[in-house]
């Protein structure tokens, strides 16, 4: 018989578990944002620096299909992981061909959907005509060949549902590292530039793609997909939604709303939009511990629930906050040390160096603030409290954001330091909301344990 690889989170030491869990994750978000972040380093050094703000314009909006997808896979681990948890195995295989089947309509749906929206999109964000005929073929090769990575995501979300987050790694290592050849040749050997980017990007993540679905078919372990049931049970479909679907609104307007941000960069010009654009890729790297966390987070509570052991989930949220507020902590401090060297990576120039600077010494420290969001919203989406979250990051990240940007560049100074900060004033508006909101919603539920008891 063959071993099993799910991990059974509802027994045994709460903060190894976490740990165990959290680390294959992170690593495999390294290397998953090695995707996009090797296309910049390369095209900033061997092409120009129009090229990398070509490219760093076009992170928001790629954001937004890649956002809403991942709520969907947020909804499907859930509920997974609570029959996991529940040792349920009938739902957990109907959840499991639901999800693949709607990942493989889906993932069309989104690739033609690419095609109409890409240079209203750049228009909107008053793309300089310098970037973008750049920004649209990049955006149009690479969003026309999103299947490959929302299919991965999918499969590894189901893997990371049962406790496997390893072998998604393994994965994630061999494809990214084939992904930096496939950049090497098509840009400095067929100098293809952002079209030779963007073609390495969806080659290696439509293999990251093969690679799961084939793992997935051949296990025999009990999350084995089988072809011939694939079907949507509209029950569990709808499950998933109800937990997914605040999460990919949130996800998706939150990055609408990067795309007013990055409107307002450009109007700077090249030099900080490409600073900018070094910085976001910094700044996603460090936040890559509390994402990590989170998804950790949420598989934890949600096996947990599903096994009813509330005390436990509760216990194994606190750990996580730990975690993530300590590791988060040591990275920004190396890097607000290092600073240029880091933006170096990205481009030699000079004026791209000084603005990508001074956007990670204004923000980066208060990304602090922003552990306790994606942990603790992790969290509730565990619980099957997706609507919260929503909610509080929708008026803090959008409204709130927005609303700051609009009267700080009308009324005070339009200047690119005071643009950057909008992102903190997200962050710090929202940790203080999701704060009081988890607190809330804990007392609630220990009041109504306790009342039961009394029933009994």
């Amino acid at each position: 018989m063959q071993k099993t690889t799910t991990k059974d989170m509802t027994e045994g030491p709460i903060l190894r578990q976490l740990i165990a869990f959290a680390l294959p994750l992170m690593l495999g978000n390294v290397f998953q944002m090695l995707y996009n972040t090797v296309d910049s380093v390369i095209v900033g050094n061997f092409v120009s620096k129009q090229a990398l703000a070509a490219i760093g314009s076009t992170t928001m909006i790629v954001n937004l299909f890649v956002f809403f997808f991942n709520g969907f896979s947020v909804g499907a681990g859930v509920v997974i992981g609570q029959y996991f948890g529940a040792k349920d195995l009938k739902k957990l295989h109907d959840a499991i061909e639901t999800t693949m089947a709607a990942t493989f309509v889906l993932s069309v749906l989104f690739s033609l959907l690419s095609i109409v929206i890409v240079d209203p999109m750049l228009r909107f964000m008053s793309t300089p005509d310098d970037v973008f005929g750049d920004a649209s073929l990049y955006l149009h090769i690479y969003l026309g060949g999103i299947s490959g990575l929302l299919i991965y995501n999918m499969g590894s979300g189901i893997l990371r549902a049962v406790g496997d987050s390893t072998r998604p790694l393994y994965f994630l290592i061999f494809t990214s590292l084939l992904n930096i050849a496939l950049d090497l040749f098509f840009v400095l050997v067929l100098k293809m530039g952002v079209a030779g980017a963007a073609v390495a990007t969806i080659v290696s993540q439509f293999l990251s793609a093969v690679l799961i679905l084939v793992l997935l078919s051949r296990t025999r372990d009990i999350y084995r997909l089988e072809w011939r049931e694939l079907r949507i049970d509209w029950p569990i479909l709808r499950r998933v939604f109800a937990i997914g679907l605040p999460a990919a609104v949130q996800s998706v307007i939150t990055a609408f709303s990067n795309v007013f941000v990055q409107s307002y960069i450009n109007v700077f010009g090249s030099d900080v939009m490409a600073g900018w654009s070094s910085y976001n890729k910094l700044d996603m790297f460090i936040m890559l511990p509390m994402q990590s966390m989170a998804m950790a987070s949420t598989t934890f509570v949600s096996q947990n629930v599903g096994a009813g052991r509330d005390r436990r989930s509760d216990r194994g949220t606190v750990a996580a906050l730990g975690i993530t507020v300590a590791v988060t902590g040591g990275i920004i401090a190396l890097l607000d040390i290092f600073a240029p060297q880091a933006v170096r990576l990205f481009s030699p120039d000079e004026g791209v160096i000084r603005y990508g600077v001074l956007f990670i010494r204004t923000n980066v420290i208060f990304l602090l603030f922003n552990c306790i969001n994606h942990v603790l919203a992790g969290a509730l989406r565990g619980r099957g409290d997706s609507r919260g979250p929503m909610v509080i990051m929708l008026a803090t990240f959008v409204a709130i954001r927005q609303i700051y940007l609009y009267f700080v560049t009308h009324f005070y100074a339009n200047t690119p330091k005071i643009v950057g900060f909008g992102y903190p004033i997200g962050w710090m508006s929202c940790c203080a909301a999701e704060l009081l909101y988890f607190a809330v919603k804990r007392r609630k539920r220990l009041a109504a344990e306790e009342k039961a008891k009394a029933g009994d």
